[in-house]
């Protein structure tokens, strides 16, 4: 039997690593399934999924060389999400709520900044004035 990418085949778990698992195929030929391709849900470690001599559907995802790399999450159904309440769908030119009305402690704090960037303006504004009337009269 030739194996191809995308043939679905049985296999047994010959070893299993820290990267994933080693299965048994037909033809006495050996495939990786990677541990990114053991479940649908994160995997720390793949003796929590597998165990050897475990028999097992694989999907061929490539034959490189005489690497053959497997998955065993791509033939099972992708689990739903039921502890996430489902998203509203964005809507366009949605209303604006109006802005909250500002309390005394907020207005005034408005006022000292203007007041004080005012304030900063013009003494800058003198500065330079005398800096340039002290020059001039250097020369």
């Amino acid at each position: 039997m030739e194996l191809t990418v995308g043939a679905i085949l049985e296999g047994k778990v010959k070893s299993i690593t820290n990267f994933g698992a080693f299965i048994s195929l037909p033809d006495n030929k050996t495939g990786l399934v990677h541990i990114s391709e053991v479940a649908n849900t994160y995997v720390s470690d793949v003796r929590q999924h597998l165990t050897e001599g475990q028999d097992v559907k694989v999907l061929v995802l490539s034959i490189d060389g005489g690497k053959v790399n497997l998955s065993i999450k791509r033939l099972e159904a992708k689990p739903q999400r039921e502890d996430r309440p489902p998203r509203p769908a964005p809507t366009r030119n949605a209303p604006t709520p109006p802005p909250a009305p500002k309390t005394a402690d907020q207005l005034f704090e408005e006022k000292l900044k203007a007041f004080m960037s005012e304030s900063d303006s013009k003494i800058s504004s003198c500065r330079q004035y005398s800096d340039h009337r002290t020059k001039s009269r250097r020369r």
